[in-house]
């Protein structure tokens, strides 16, 4: 056995994953339970997750969620990208360190505060609290984890590679979209999957910036679950599991292949 591999480290692993994902598990099991008590095993059943598709409530909440996910974290990537770009290009320039205290304040603050923030922001402004604001609000804090994720590859890329294309006469705009956003791509895909994720998976701030007919899934979840849980929310978040697990699922395998298809490019280069 690897030396690494001491019976500490393995039993630390187990119970690490046990107390990550045991929960998860007890959920997707109870989502399939024939009774309505959610802590007795009656029999399988699939009758929730039909219940759960023919609540409107919910179904009006989901779409809710997944559009203003879409949305933010598209918009997200792109000021991310240009921000991780800004860092990593151009080193010196006048409050490059205010600009990434900017970037990195929102990785640490609490919730409720960026969330208050943005509030008092809208209101102060007099823009009215709907999907536009929640919009905005996931922009606000999902950027900064795509400038994070997209800075840390940009700075292990050659940079030769661009400045060659410029010197071959390519404008700087053809030269980023030309070499450096492929070589980038997977960075940028993970940032926009982590600020998906994030915005799908938000509360705090959407409670705070929502408005009239911009309910998202977690407050409704939210809401409901404080009359009680049921077996019909446990069906709804097994299915927000699955969908956020089978999305990471494809975009390691996409990233993976980019990466391997990147490597092969490199190899065929360094043998011409």
């Amino acid at each position: 056995m690897n030396r690494n591999w001491t019976a500490f480290n393995i039993t630390s692993v187990v119970f690490g994953f046990a107390f990550l994902y045991i929960p998860i598990l007890l959920l997707i099991i109870y989502s399939f339970n024939e009774s309505k008590l959610v802590t007795v095993w009656a029999g399988f059943s699939t009758k929730w997750y039909a219940a759960a598709f023919a609540n409107q409530a919910l179904v009006d909440a989901a779409w809710v969620t997944f559009q203003v996910a879409f949305i933010s974290a598209s918009i997200a990537t792109v000021l991310g990208t240009m921000a991780a770009m800004a860092l990593v290009r151009y080193t010196r320039f006048n409050g490059r360190f205010l600009f990434s205290g900017m970037i990195y304040a929102p990785l640490v603050m609490p919730e409720v505060i960026t969330g208050l923030s943005l509030l008092l922001l809208f209101v102060a402004i007099g823009l009215d609290r709907g999907m536009l604001t929640v919009i905005l609000a996931h922009i606000t804090f999902s950027m900064c984890f795509v400038a994070v994720v997209v800075q840390s590859r940009l700075s292990t890329m050659d940079a030769s590679l661009e400045e060659a294309a410029l010197d071959l006469g390519a404008t700087p705009t053809r030269a980023f979209f030309s070499v450096t956003l492929p070589l980038i791509l997977p960075a940028v895909l993970a940032g926009w999957m982590l600020a998906f994720t994030l915005s799908l998976d938000d509360l705090v701030i959407a409670q705070f910036n929502s408005g009239p007919g911009a309910t998202t899934l977690p407050m409704k979840i939210f809401s409901q679950v404080r009359l009680g849980v049921t077996p019909e929310i446990n069906a709804v978040c097994t299915i927000l599991v699955a969908i956020v697990t089978t999305g990471v699922v494809i975009a390691s395998i996409s990233m993976k292949r980019q990466e391997i298809a990147r490597q092969r490019a490199q190899q065929l280069a360094a043998q011409a």
